[in-house]
């Protein structure tokens, strides 16, 4: 059923192509107030996508991308035609973030959101050492390597494959918990999670190998421990054109070179 609406904001990334188109679509549809608006509309790249989520989460605002950027894998195609058709005919996406909570080397806590991935990296030159437990249970009791990462379906495209982890369908329950360069164990590739459970990651010899933690485009440094699940609370609402939805996306790169 085609959706009503009666207001677009456009927001743009700083580059040159994402401000002139945003010029160009309001000039054509008229702008209104991002806080007022019934659609968002972003130009820009997968990371101004991100970040726009990020900052309409929870609002009930409903964002649609159209790629002035590089990638583009979250966005839909760029056009100045028949956009408020497209729109109305738009497929929506509504799906819970990450949410991961970290304690550092100083006691003190941070709370941050993931729509794409929470990320341990190691700070030095050493191998990062890790404890994995999953819903308070141990799965491994030390994970020698550069980083691990947990990823949600729709960032399960992004680093997560970069690092050989596993695609997911968008509307799969699942998460992919992918090691980067992992030393030992050296068989463990990594594992598929139910996306309720809670995943609590140990860094181990922390002051001898430090850690970082991020999500999505938030870091916290020198952490000793991390706690990640999905957030029952929160919420970030996406439109795709339905000839190009966040589905077949994922259905294709699995296919792709």
């Amino acid at each position: 059923m085609a959706r009503t609406f009666t207001s677009l904001a456009f927001l743009a990334s700083s580059a040159e192509e994402a401000q002139k188109a945003a010029a160009d679509l309001k000039a054509i549809y008229g702008d209104h107030d991002p806080s007022k608006a019934d659609v968002i509309v972003a130009l820009g790249g997968d990371g101004f996508m991100l970040q726009t989520l990020h900052q309409t989460m929870n609002s009930g605002k409903l964002v649609y991308g159209m790629n002035r950027g590089s990638v583009g894998f979250l966005m839909n195609r760029y056009s100045t035609e028949n956009l408020t058709d497209r729109i109305c005919q738009a497929v929506e996406n509504a799906f819970h973030p990450l949410e991961m909570q970290t304690t550092d080397v100083y006691g003190e806590s941070f709370t941050a959101l993931a729509i794409n991935e929470v990320y341990l990296f190691r700070q030095s030159y050493q191998a990062a050492k890790l404890r994995v437990l999953i819903d308070g249970k141990t799965r491994l009791e030390e994970l020698t390597c550069d980083g691990l990462l947990v990823a949600t379906p729709a960032g399960s495209t992004a680093y997560n494959l970069s690092a050989h982890g596993p695609i997911l369908p968008l509307e799969a329950p699942l998460l992919a918990m992918t090691p980067v360069s992992a030393f030992r164990p050296r068989r463990w590739r990594g594992a598929l999670l139910p996306n309720h459970v809670t995943v609590e990651i140990e860094i181990l010899e922390a002051d001898k190998r430090p850690v970082n933690a991020v999500a999505d485009h938030q870091e916290v440094k020198s952490v000793v421990k991390v706690k990640i699940a999905e957030s029952e609370n929160m919420t970030a609402r996406i439109l795709s054109d339905p000839d190009h939805s966040w589905s077949d996306r994922i259905l294709a790169e699995q296919f792709s070179n």
